[in-house]
């Protein structure tokens, strides 16, 4: 019987599965950007012909006083740190001001927030090296009151966002008000607060260049010292990484932000048959 089948008749529905994810997959521009990415971080000394070619009489026209691989992973830790620390304080200050006890507050945590988003990020440096010295930590606290905007705006319009029959609903189960925040409110807020934290952590990676200035480790280093040393190569390097990092990090939210929104609508459409 079997040597009379077809070949895809003996394939089950798993198959067809994989096969759709497979195809999804490679589909998927964060992969192909990701490689790409990936492969001038490890590989960038595969393009010196080009830029030899391009700039000739610029000599190293490779960036070679730090390996790109240790400048990408500074520069993610810099990220890294202010953006937990934004989000951090930028989502407990969003839920406090939503609260009845805090919504009083809003106005002037609202005001402090644009204060921070408004100060030029070379002038946070500026202000902060005196006190807390070169190297990362100004780089961070820049990138820190640079990044609370977004977070808390995004934050309390997701949290006010939730619709009135799910609080109903839960307030009805007896759930008490940090049970609902915990279970409901901040699931359902969810897709709204990671758009906000999309846009920080998207603005961060840019930012994150100019602590360069100031002694941080970041793809930025090649950037200002091509531009000291008058070597357009260097910059163009730098440049392009950091511009590769960030739209891979924004593509990498869009695929998250795009799933948490469909179990968003899935689970209110539960709520309210």
């Amino acid at each position: 019987m079997l040597d009379h089948c077809e070949p895809h008749a003996l394939l089950g529905p798993g198959t067809s599965k994989i096969k759709v994810n497979v195809g999804r997959t490679l589909a998927s521009p964060v992969l192909w950007v990701g490689l790409f990415f990936a492969s001038l971080l490890l590989r960038m000394e595969a393009l010196k012909p080009v830029f030899q070619w391009a700039f000739p009489g610029v000599e190293p026209a490779i960036y070679q006083r730090s390996s790109f691989l240790a400048l990408f992973l500074s520069h993610l830790a810099l990220v890294a740190m202010a953006s937990l620390a934004a989000i951090s304080v930028g989502l407990s200050l969003a839920v406090f001001v939503t609260r009845p006890a805090g919504r009083d507050f809003r106005l002037m945590v609202n005001t402090l927030a644009t204060v921070g988003q408004t100060l030029p990020p070379a002038a946070v440096l500026a202000i902060a090296v005196p006190v807390v010295g070169f190297g990362s930590r100004p780089t961070v606290l820049a990138l820190f009151l640079y990044g609370l905007l977004p977070i808390i705006a995004s934050a309390i319009a997701g949290l006010e966002g939730v619709p009135r029959a799910v609080r109903e609903a839960a307030a009805g189960l007896g759930l008490s008000s940090w049970q609902a925040l915990r279970d409901v409110e901040l699931p359902l807020a969810a897709p709204v607060i990671l758009s906000g934290i999309r846009v920080s952590v998207t603005i961060a990676i840019g930012t994150a260049t100019i602590g360069s200035t100031v002694g941080a480790l970041t793809l930025g280093t090649p950037i200002f010292n091509g531009l000291v040393a008058d070597k357009l190569p260097f910059v163009i390097e730098g440049a392009v990484l950091v511009a590769f990092f960030a739209i891979l990090t924004d593509l990498s939210f869009s695929g998250i932000e795009r799933w948490l929104r469909r179990e968003t609508r899935q689970t209110v459409s539960e709520t309210n048959p």
